[in-house]
C-alpha cells in the first residue's frame, strides 16, 4: 500500500466517502500525510529520512482487519510468518527472519514493548486488536539512531486513539468462524478542560485447528518403538483477550494507562515440536506513561520529557507438555533418552518482568537552515520473578530459586544520548544526520549513526539517499539461560549489528496517482545462534555468521475519485549467509493488492489478494522448498444509516487455499505450519455523540 503520496492519500479519499463531506474534496490535492517515527518529529512523509508507510484507522476499517498482523502484511517488504509456539507472529522485514523475531522493534505510542526474556514481544503476546488504533507508522530499515536496541530490520509504532479521534462514543460487536466473538466500546470527550478517552476491547476465539500429519514425536516413536505421538492431529490456537486503555490530555500533558490481558492462550503447535492440546498460557501487560511536550517554549526551543512503566508476565495456566504421555525425553548425544514419562515431559517456565524508562529531548531551531534535536534517556529493566517446575528427572519438582531454574533473576540498565541535525542545504535538498550512543551494564556500549539526503526533485517527486546502522541486544534467554537440557546462554555475547544503504523515489505525476520505489542493501553481522557443544550435547549461544541482503520494493496507489481506490505493491529480496547460501524461510517475491469500490451509495466492496512466492529452506535443511500460496480476502461494508450505524461482513481465504509457513529443521512437521483456511465474520458498529 503506497502511503507516501506527495499530494493525496487513501485516508483523505476514504474520509470523503465516509463523511460525505464535500468540503474535504478541496483538501485532497494539498493535504500530505505526515509521519513522526522517522526522525522523532512530525514531517511530510515525502521528506521523512526513511522508507516509511502510514496506515490510518480508516485504512484499517476499509480492509476489514481484525488484528494488527492483518495490517502489517499489506506493507511492502513486510511478511508475517508464524511461530509454532502460540502461533505468534514472525514479522519479517526484507528477508530478515528469525524464530524469536527479536530484530523488529514494536512501539505503542513510541514506548517499546520488548521483553527481556526473549527480546521480542513475548510468547504470550497473542497479537493486538485494532479498534483502539489511530494510526500505524512503519519504517523499513535501521532505526537505532533514534530508538536504540531492536530498531534493527524495521520499527513499528502503534499510535492509539485519543479523545479527539473518538469524539463521542462508539461500540461494536463481531462474530465469526472458529467460534470467535469480539466486542468493543470507546468514549472520548472533554471534561472540565481534560480530554479523556476510554477504550475497551474484548475477544475470544477457539482459533483455527488445521491438521498436522506428523510431528517430532512421530519421528521419536519410529526410533524408539513407542506410540506416543498425537499426530495426525490439529493445532491449538484459542485465546481470550481484554484490552483496556485510558488517555487523558490537558495542555502539554498526556497521561496514558493500559492493560492487555491474555487468558487461556493455547500453545499452537507445541513448544517441543510435538502436538500439545493441553498447555495454556496467561499473560498480563500493564503500562502507564506520563508525557510533557511543548514544542514552542520559545521561538527557537521545544522540549519533550516522558516517564513510563511496563510490567509483563508469562504464566502457565496448564502444564506445558513438551512431549506427550508415553514419550521419552530425547537428549542430544551422547546422553541416552530418559523415560518413558507417563504424564508426558513437563516443563513450566514462568517469568515476571518490569521496565522503567525516562527520556527527554530538546529541539533548537535558532540556527539558519538547521533543526537540531538532542536527547538523553535511562531505562532499567528487571526479571524480578522466575518460577519453574519440571519432571526432567522423572518426578515433577519445583526448581524455583535454585541453580536448576532456567533463568536467574537479573536486571539490565541502559543510558543513552542522541543528537540529530536536519539541515536545509538548499530549497530542494535536506540532509538529516544523527548519532546515538547506548551504554548497557551487562554487555557494554554501542554507537549507531545515520544519514539521509532528501532531494525534492520537483513539486511531485522526491528522491532519498539513506544510510544507517543498528543493533540488537542479546535477550536474557541468549545471555543468561541455564538449567536447560538443550540451549544455554552466554554472557560474553556481543549485540547483533546491521548496516544498510537505500535509495528511494516517491512521485505523484498526477493528483490521483502515486508511485514509490526503493532499492536496498544490508549486511547483518554477529548473528546470535545456538551452536552445538562438542562434548556436552547441549547448545550455547554464540555470535557466528552473517547475512547479506538486497532487493527492491515498488508501490502504487490510484484514487481517481471518492468511489474507487486501488493500491498494489511488489517486494523482491535475496539474502545469503556467509557461505553464499540462501538464508531461507522468507519469500523472495511478495505481491499485495488492495481495492475499495463504492458500487452503490453507502455500499463498499474491498477485495485483497496476497501472494507469497519462492521461499527456500535455510542452509542445511534438506526438506523440499515451501509451496507458494495466494490468499484472497473480501470485505463488504454498508454505511447508510446517517453515518452512525455500519454493518460489515468478510470472508478470508475466499478460495480455501492451503497456506503454510516454515518450521525450523528438526521439528519434522510433514506439512510445515498450516495457516487458517476459509473463514468468515460479520460485524455491527454504532457511533454517537
Amino acid at each position: 500500500m503506497v502511503n507516501e503520496s506527495a499530494y493525496g492519500s487513501a485516508q483523505n479519499i476514504l474520509d470523503v466517502a465516509i463523511a460525505n463531506d464535500e468540503d474535504a474534496l478541496a483538501q485532497i490535492y494539498g493535504d500530505e500525510q505526515t509521519i513522526s517515527i522517522a526522525a522523532g518529529i512530525s514531517q511530510p512523509i515525502s521528506k521523512a529520512p526513511a522508507v516509511a508507510s502510514v496506515i490510518t484507522a480508516s485504512d484499517i476499517r476499509r480492509m476489514g482487519a481484525r488484528d494488527i498482523v492483518d495490517v502489517l502484511e499489506t506493507i511492502p517488504g513486510v511478511h508475517v510468518a508464524r511461530d509454532t509456539i502460540s502461533n505468534s507472529p514472525i514479522i519479517t522485514f526484507r528477508g530478515i527472519y528469525s524464530e524469536s523475531n527479536a530484530q523488529v522493534l514494536m512501539l505503542i505510542n513510541t514506548i517499546p514493548i520488548t521483553n527481556l526474556f526473549r527480546g521480542n514481544r513475548g510468547q504470550v503476546w497473542a497479537g493486538m486488536p485494532v479498534e483502539s488504533i489511530a494510526r500505524i507508522e512503519v519504517i523499513r530499515g535501521p532505526g537505532s539512531a533514534i530508538y536504540g536496541a531492536e530498531a534493527f530490520a524495521g520499527v513499528i509504532d502503534i499510535v492509539t486513539k485519543d479523545a479527539k479521534d473518538i469524539n463521542g462514543s462508539s461500540f461494536g460487536v463481531r462474530a465469526g468462524s472458529f467460534d470467535s466473538q469480539d466486542a468493543w466500546f470507546m468514549h472520548g470527550k472533554n471534561y472540565a478542560g481534560f480530554d479523556v478517552a476510554l477504550m475497551a476491547e474484548f475477544g475470544t476465539t477457539d482459533g483455527h485447528h488445521e491438521n498436522v500429519d506428523s510431528d517430532f514425536q512421530t519421528m521419536s516413536d519410529a526410533l524408539l518403538g513407542t506410540n506416543a505421538s498425537l499426530a495426525p492431529g490439529s493445532t491449538n490456537n484459542g485465546r481470550d483477550n481484554i484490552d483496556l486503555r485510558l488517555d487523558v490530555q490537558r495542555d502539554n500533558w498526556t497521561l496514558r494507562g493500559g492493560l492487555q490481558r491474555r487468558r487461556n492462550v493455547e500453545v499452537g503447535f507445541g513448544v517441543g515440536g510435538a502436538l500439545d492440546p493441553y498447555t495454556q498460557y496467561d499473560s498480563d501487560r500493564l503500562n502507564a506513561d506520563l508525557t510533557y511536550k511543548n514544542l514552542h517554549v520559545s521561538d527557537s526551543w521545544g522540549v519533550q520529557a516522558q516517564v513510563s512503566y511496563l510490567n509483563v508476565t508469562q504464566e502457565i495456566d496448564e502444564d506445558t507438555i513438551l512431549f506427550p504421555p508415553g514419550a521419552y525425553l530425547v537428549l542430544p548425544p551422547p546422553a541416552a533418552p530418559v523415560g518413558p514419562f507417563a504424564n508426558g515431559v513437563i516443563g513450566n517456565p514462568e517469568v515476571w518482568e518490569k521496565h522503567w524508562r525516562f527520556n527527554s529531548h530538546v529541539e533548537y531551531s535558532g540556527l539558519d537552515d538547521h533543526a537540531l534535536r538532542f536527547g538523553v534517556g535511562y531505562s532499567t529493566s528487571e526479571i524480578y520473578r522466575v518460577r519453574e517446575s519440571n519432571n526432567f528427572s522423572g518426578v515433577l519438582v519445583d526448581v524455583t530459586d535454585t541453580d536448576a531454574a532456567f533463568l536467574p533473576e537479573k536486571h539490565r540498565d541502559n543510558k543513552y544520548f542522541m543528537m540529530q541535525d536536519v539541515w536545509s542545504i538548499a530549497d530542494d535538498w535536506e540532509l538529516t544526520t544523527g548519532l546515538r550512543h547506548d551504554n548497557y551494564n551487562d554487555f557494554g556500549s554501542t554507537w549507531n549513526p545515520r544519514a539521509a539526503l532528501v532531494w525534492s526533485a520537483g513539486y511531485d517527486t522526491s528522491v532519498k539517499f539513506l544510510y544507517g546502522q543498528a543493533f540488537r541486544a542479546p535477550s536474557f534467554a541468549e545471555f543468561r539461560n541455564r538449567g536447560n537440557p538443550v540451549a544455554l546462554g552466554n554472557d560474553e555475547l556481543d549485540p547483533e549489528k546491521i548496516e544498510s544503504f537505500e535509495v528511494a523515489v516517491i512521485s505523484t505525476p498526477v493528483n490521483d496517482l502515486t508511485f514509490g520505489a526503493n532499492v536496498f542493501y544490508y549486511k547483518w553481522d554477529d548473528i546470535i545462534q545456538f551452536i552445538p557443544d562438542a562434548t556436552t550435547g547441549t547448545s550455547t549461544a554464540e555470535n557466528i555468521g552473517e547475512q547479506n541482503g538486497y532487493g527492491f520494493e515498488l508501490e502504487m496507489e490510484w484514487v481517481p475519485n471518492s468511489d474507487f481506490l486501488v493500491s498494489a505493491n511488489y517486494a523482491y529480496q535475496d539474502s545469503e549467509n556467509s557461505n553464499d547460501e540462501n538464508s531461507g524461510n522468507a519469500p523472495k517475491h511478495h505481491i499485495n493488492l488492495q481495492g475499495n469500490w463504492q458500487f452503490f451509495p453507502g455500499w463498499y466492496l474491498a477485495p485483497a489478494v496476497n501472494f507469497i512466492i519462492d521461499r527456500e529452506r535455510s542452509s542445511g535443511d534438506a526438506r523440499d522448498d515451501l509451496d507458494d500460496y495466494a490468499v484472497v480476502d473480501l470485505t463488504l461494508q454498508n454505511r447508510t444509516f446517517n453515518n452512525k450505524w455500519e454493518v460489515a461482513a468478510g470472508v478470508r481465504n475466499l478460495f480455501n487455499s492451503s497456506p503454510e509457513e516454515p518450521t525450523i529443521e528438526g521439528l519434522n512437521i510433514s506439512n510445515d505450519l498450516p495457516l487458517q483456511r476459509r473463514n468468515v465474520f460479520v460485524e455491527l458498529r454504532m457511533g454517537f455523540e
